[in-house]
């Protein structure tokens, strides 16, 4: 099957941000559970050799899409392509984002500002124009990945953290505006995954890898909508710091 093709009526997932670590991971659980794939970023070399590989590894429709975030004007026309490509139910799994160090961001505005407008503005567009494809299609799943970071501002992070926090509140109301058309919508919080994006990073507590992340993020999909940490023990840890009086959380080396 060549990695042009495109299904009929099988279910298809769009990777958005499709060369990650987690996206790459995630494709190919879906693939290995017979679903078709259209793999959408700015590195069509790379997007083309992973499409190439998921149609001969597992003989599924897999095609490679371009896509940029900051191309607001364009993601209505992008999210009619892609439902006309996938010619059957389409997912959709949101994985594209950067996280630049926090003293560069208070350094560079620009650099602030090109962040909040991928991991958030380019997001929350993104996903308003693909509502109508889901609406009209009346089934179908949206996985974004929001962050741990979104869930409390510190020192070392804030202003990624606050992107993750705007796509948290976003995908609440997107959820439920689409839960009336049996659309599920599921925000993962990730802890810290070993990615590109960690590398830089000291060597952090429960680090997951992408492999294992992306088994726990389709088995958590295949429930349905809603919130969940992965790894899980997240959730108890982002209790406690939630939960940490101001006085004292303003003291911690977080």
């Amino acid at each position: 099957m060549s990695a042009t093709q495109t299904a009929t009526g099988a279910p298809t997932w769009l990777m958005l941000g499709a060369s990650s670590a987690v996206a790459r991971a995630f494709a190919r659980e879906a693939a290995a559970h017979g679903h078709g794939v259209l793999l959408a970023g700015r590195d069509m070399d790379d997007l083309e050799r992973q499409a190439a590989d998921l149609a001969i590894r597992y003989e599924v429709p897999a095609a490679p899409v371009s896509f940029d975030a900051r191309d607001h004007a364009g993601h209505a026309a992008f999210a009619r392509d892609c439902a006309a490509r996938a010619g059957g139910p389409l997912n959709l799994f949101l994985a594209f984002g950067s996280m630049p160090d926090q003293a560069e961001l208070d350094a560079d505005p620009a650099a602030a500002a090109a962040m909040v407008d991928a991991n958030f503005t380019g997001a929350a567009t993104l996903l308003a124009a693909f509502a109508p494809v889901l609406e009209a299609q009346r089934q179908g799943m949206v996985v974004a990945l929001g962050s741990v970071a979104g869930d409390r501002g510190r020192p070392r992070n804030y202003t990624y953290g606050a992107t993750k926090a705007a796509l948290h509140t976003f995908l609440q109301g997107y959820a439920a505006r689409l839960s009336r058309v049996g659309v599920g919508v599921l925000c993962i919080r990730p802890g810290p995954v070993d990615t590109a994006m960690t590398w830089a990073l000291p060597k952090l507590p429960f680090m997951a890898s992408p492999r294992a992340f992306a088994a726990a993020a389709w088995k958590r999909a295949r429930k349905g909508g809603g919130d969940a940490y992965l790894p899980g023990i997240w959730w108890p840890i982002m209790t406690i710091i939630r939960n940490i009086p101001t006085r004292i959380f303003n003291k911690l080396d977080l």
